[in-house]
């Protein structure tokens, strides 16, 4: 308890920072799951494509020291940018090869699961095979690192306590861009589109709702938000792998879970929840059952409150 009590802060503004990252990433998993029911169990590999996208446009720019000023913002930018499309195009083509085929069919939601788990084993190693050694020094199945953008340091202190300025980028990037999600959902043709196919496919249809055009936006759209969530990651931790996106893709989704799958807002409560807990956890039992806390979190919440801390999905969204 006492180390619980002097890490307390530094274990608020960790869990804000991490919770950030696995709140975008949720959004992916809550937007497919609210539109066609399907965890997307392959979006931890749409999120890894990302971070290695974001890395080679730092390799094509040559950057082997820290940036400031207008460049750092230059090459944040370039890189994020990569890093979205890179997820974005690949949640996209992930939907038209695993996923569209058995929709037409009628294939069941189990068949879809198993896809989905076969889609990530199969980008997982098709890049430890074969991109990775390609593209980057290391061999496939070793981490790969990253070249430090920008010099990580104190910009104030709250409760006596350093914040430092990249964890602060991180946190305010990720909630800035769960926003905007927030407002094409609600405000947009595309995002009412999106809502309808959720309510009531069959009604969407009749009222003009192209289906398959909204299933690819909502792919695009979880992609891209795994495009950020990338480069924000790998701006914090400087390393990236063929398998980066398992276990933080649990973590999402546990996330998504805990905030209510299918909810955007529930998304970001979820995951802000989640890096709060485990990193409270982390700092009383060490961090070695970090990872345990998560896990424990998803049962319990599945145990006693399986609509999660929200409840709401976008079938029920406003109309």
């Amino acid at each position: 308890m006492q180390g619980f009590i002097a890490e307390f802060w530094p274990s608020t503004f960790d869990g804000l920072a991490a919770g950030a990252i696995y709140a975008l990433l949720a959004l992916g998993y809550t937007m497919v799951y609210g539109v066609l029911r399907l965890i997307n169990f392959a979006h931890s590999e749409v999120f890894m494509i990302g971070t290695f996208g974001a890395l080679q446009v730092i390799s094509w720019l040559g950057i082997t020291s820290p940036l400031g000023g207008l460049s750092l913002v230059g090459v944040l930018l370039l890189a994020t940018a990569a890093a979205a499309v890179a997820s974005g195009l690949s949640a996209v083509a992930l939907e038209f090869v695993a996923y569209r085929p058995l929709r037409r069919k009628g294939g069941s939601r189990l068949a879809a699961l198993i896809s989905a788990i076969g889609a990530s084993l199969f980008l997982s190693e098709l890049f430890a095979l074969v991109v990775i050694p390609q593209l980057f020094t290391p061999r496939g199945r070793d981490f790969v690192p990253a070249p430090r953008l920008m010099e990580k340091e104190g910009l104030f202190t709250v409760f006596g306590h350093e914040i430092r300025n990249d964890k602060l980028l991180v946190f305010v990037a990720a909630v800035l861009m769960m926003i905007a999600l927030d407002l094409f959902v609600v405000r947009t043709r595309i995002g009412r589109g999106i809502r309808a196919t959720a309510q009531d496919p069959e009604a969407a249809v009749l009222m003009g709702v192209n289906i398959d055009r909204i299933v690819s936006v909502t792919f695009l759209v979880g992609g891209l938000m795994a495009g950020v969530a990338a480069s924000l990651y790998l701006l914090q931790f400087e390393t990236t792998r063929f398998n980066i996106g398992f276990l933080l893709g649990i973590k999402a989704f546990t996330a998504a879970v805990m905030g209510g799958i299918g909810n955007l807002r529930g998304a970001l409560v979820g995951g802000l929840v989640l890096g709060l807990i485990e990193n409270y956890g982390a700092s009383m039992l060490g961090t070695k059952w970090k990872d345990v806390i998560a896990f424990t979190i998803l049962v319990v919440i599945l145990m006693f409150r399986p609509t999660g801390l929200l409840g709401e999905s976008l079938q029920r969204a406003r109309a």
